[in-house]
């Protein structure tokens, strides 16, 4: 035990029960973007609340939104730490180094960052298994498409992004063969006008179902006043059009952010590099349109068991990248640190990634 903690534990005796009942566990969320976003900010928000209301006044939350990845990411969380946060989780991959940089400066302080892959004694990393959802994703377009293209709107070209995009397409090729996918790089997580125009840039091009890798409604709006589909990202988005809404893959974190913060309670945390899925209820499919046919939907219903199931992972070999080289032997499937690396697209996709 630390010197810090053996004098807190030490004056902690000293107080009278009441006062020491009474003295919550601090966590603190920093975001990228408004909580208002509908996406993935808002997201992880719902995740606090449910945090909140599992554990009552026995913590006591904060949260900052709308944070920009850099320094302003790093006073941010400097100042949480300062305030005197048990728990600090920090929700985007840009949040990464500052994250890593503060976490060393607080050995007392638990840190958990979203989706980066630094980790030390007090430093936690988490992530969802999107590319799950993704797949099935790619399953109900490939299904429901009449001009066998996908539009996908992405922010940045980081693995997490990269894979998904794959996922899709690996989805959709499994059930359409002719299948194509487009992407557009709006370079941003939330910004409505962008991804708007994305939308449209993709519609224009021939797309009928528009997948996004940005937090806002506007690309499910977009498709709505032209007749396609779209489909929901981070969170439940089927109110912002609901003939287009196809589905939408929602991130729970509420599971994760229990478990995490009953461990820190409890002494028995250590650092890990977590990643759930549809087993752990983590990543969600809500709102399958019911404008599927009945085989249609037999079909997507039957990919989202197969991977609950652990029947059916996306990235299951043989797998080749965009140059024709065996990237996964076949029965082989990618390891968490593989995909966690992911810098190239699979073959079938004619696009570019930026550098």
């Amino acid at each position: 035990m630390s010197l810090k903690r053996t004098l807190a534990f030490v004056a902690a005796l000293a107080l009278p029960l009441s006062s020491q009942a009474a003295d919550p566990m601090k966590v603190g969320f920093v975001y990228v973007g408004p909580i208002g976003d509908h996406g993935w900010s808002y997201q992880h928000d719902q995740g606090r609340l449910a945090l909140e209301k599992h554990f009552g006044d026995r913590v006591e939350t904060t949260y900052v939104e709308n944070v920009s990845e850099g320094a302003d990411a790093e006073r941010t969380i400097r100042r949480l730490a300062q305030a005197g946060n048990d728990v600090i989780f920090t929700t985007s991959f840009g949040f990464m180094n500052a994250t890593a940089r503060v976490a060393a400066e607080y050995p007392d302080i638990t840190f958990l960052h979203a989706t980066g892959y630094k980790r030390s004694d007090n430093l936690g990393t988490y992530l969802s298994k999107t590319y799950e959802g993704r797949y099935v994703t790619g399953t109900a377009a490939g299904l429901v498409t009449e001009t066998n293209t996908i539009g996908y709107i992405a922010s940045f070209p980081i693995p997490e992004v990269i894979r998904d995009i794959n996922s899709v397409y690996l989805g959709a090729k499994a059930v359409n063969p002719d299948i194509k996918i487009k992407v557009v790089w709006v370079n941003t997580w939330f910004d409505p006008a962008k991804e708007a125009d994305a939308a449209n840039t993709l519609m224009d091009q021939g797309a009928d179902v528009l997948v996004q890798h940005t937090d806002s409604p506007a690309p499910l709006m977009a498709a709505e006043k032209r007749g396609m589909w779209g489909v929901g990202q981070a969170s439940d988005m089927r109110h912002f059009g609901e003939q287009a809404h196809l589905l939408s893959v929602v991130n729970n974190w509420a599971p994760y952010y229990i478990n995490t913060v009953q461990a820190v309670m409890d002494g028995t945390w250590t650092s890990e590099d977590y990643w759930g899925g549809l087993a752990d209820d983590v990543i969600q499919i809500v709102g399958l349109s019911d404008r599927l046919t009945e085989d249609q939907r037999a079909k997507v219903e039957s990919v989202i068991d197969a991977i609950h199931n652990g029947e059916l992972h996306p990235f299951t070999g043989p797998l080749k990248d965009q140059t024709g080289t065996l990237r996964v032997a076949a029965g082989e499937t990618m390891s968490k640190e593989e995909l966690a690396g992911m810098d190239w697209y699979v073959e079938g996709i004619d696009a570019t990634l930026p550098k």
